[in-house]
């Protein structure tokens, strides 16, 4: 089974970042991936195509997948009151409890 791996879109702190890389989670930002101010559905082909899940608190991602559009996973904050500590956390637990298999066409809302 292949461990989930996370896509952080342009709206997640790098701290975020950096604190997903030191527990050793394969995370990668829109900047390491030159995909800066591309559009949803640019990020969302980008992470199917690296498989990725997608980590935002951007709703036109739960409508994309709504809509039907193929994704390789989402995980979505739906309130910027998550501290930075609480979003490293609950992204650990889903890597630890889920494979990028189980989140494949999955949101997981935080």
């Amino acid at each position: 089974m292949a461990e989930v791996k996370y896509y952080l879109d342009e709206n997640i702190a790098k701290s975020v970042l950096k604190g997903l890389r030191d527990r050793d989670i394969d995370v990668v930002s829109v900047t390491d991936v030159g995909m800066r101010t591309k559009s949803d559905i640019e990020h969302i082909q980008k992470a199917l195509e690296l498989e990725r899940v997608i980590v935002t608190f951007d709703k036109d991602f739960v409508i994309l997948h709504s809509d039907g559009v193929t994704h390789a996973g989402i995980a979505y904050f739906n309130s910027r009151k998550n501290s930075i500590g609480d979003i490293i956390n609950h992204l650990e637990l889903l890597y630890e409890v889920m494979d990028a298999e189980d989140m494949f066409n999955r949101v997981e809302y935080f």
